[in-house]
């Protein structure tokens, strides 16, 4: 199984950089990039929090669990 991290997508449709999106998420660009990359281990409510508020969505937005049959490849 494979939890998939959509802040690039959610990113894009705003017109938001990693720097500006991380300065109103109150964490390093460097945690975006993990983040973004699939390689956290755990994300905080209050960062989920966070980001859900920046972005104005609902965590599922951010985050999707697939089946590891159908995670793409690099994931």
């Amino acid at each position: 199984m494979a939890i998939i991290i959509d802040l690039d997508v959610l990113l894009a449709e705003r017109n938001l950089s990693v720097g500006e999106f991380a300065a109103a998420v109150g964490i390093t660009p460097a945690n975006i990039a993990v983040l973004k990359n699939g390689r956290a281990k755990a994300v905080r409510f209050t960062t989920l929090d966070a980001i859900c508020r920046t972005l104005d969505c609902q965590p599922g937005d951010v985050l999707r669990w697939v089946p590891d049959s159908e995670t793409p490849e690099g994931d």
